[in-house]
């Protein structure tokens, strides 16, 4: 009776560490869907979702519609280290982390300044990569191309002059202030006269930071004027 009261008295303690790892992985599980749930609502643009009939949505779920001759448009910067930008024009999905072609560091879409077709998208890692394929990429770039750029995770630490210039060659005025961790999105065009009106720029700051070690997602929104010639 009593070795029997002991293997029960046993089994019983075994049953209950059991029980504590298992709600210890469980809560654990929770916590890291809610941060991470919580990290790619900020970072992802919200689809307008109405019960009521007759309800309007417009192109890439912007806050209104855009004039005729110019395309929509919706972008998102990264989330920290996790959540990859996303790009939206004329109601595709150009880039994002569903899609599966986003990467850290410097995120690209090409689209036809006429047509608004989606030419070509690439990424590159400017924290551990090489900036040398940046720039070809950058100097083969057509004129008319509009180009819409966003970050994740770093974009500086490779950026060098050369590439900075070529940027700014398309319309961006802050792109020499872009630093270590920053978050930034941009929409520009190759051949462009003046500076961008689509710009955004945040600088990682201790004291200022969402995330730990990064900035606050940057969202933006637009019309780009269709090229006309």
């Amino acid at each position: 009776m009593v070795r029997a009261g002991g293997i029960l008295k046993l089994a019983a303690l075994v049953s209950a560490f059991l029980l504590a790892v298992f709600l210890t992985f469980q809560l654990f599980e929770m916590n890291m869907e809610f941060n991470l749930g919580s990290m790619m609502s900020r970072s992802q643009p919200v689809t307008e979702v109405s019960t009521k009939p007759g309800a309007v949505r417009y192109k890439c779920s912007l806050s209104k519609s855009c004039p005729a001759e110019h395309f929509a448009f919706k972008m998102t910067s990264g989330a920290a280290s996790v959540v990859g930008p996303r790009m939206c024009l004329e109601d595709k999905i150009l880039m994002s982390g569903v899609k599966n072609n986003v990467g850290r560091g410097l995120n690209i879409a090409l689209v036809n300044g006429k047509t608004g077709e989606g030419i070509k998208t690439a990424n590159f890692d400017m924290w551990a990569g090489d900036v040398a394929p940046l720039i070809k990429f950058l100097n083969e770039i057509e004129d008319g191309t509009i180009v819409m750029m966003a970050s994740f995770d770093d974009t500086s630490t490779k950026l060098n002059v050369e590439a900075r210039k070529l940027v700014a060659d398309l319309g961006s005025s802050d792109i020499d202030n872009v630093g270590f961790r920053d978050n930034w999105i941009f929409v520009g065009g190759k051949g462009i006269k003046t500076k961008s009106p689509f710009e955004q720029h945040i600088k990682n700051n201790a004291n200022t930071n969402k995330f730990e070690g990064w900035p606050e997602v940057l969202e933006m929104e637009g019309c780009i004027p269709q090229r006309a010639d």
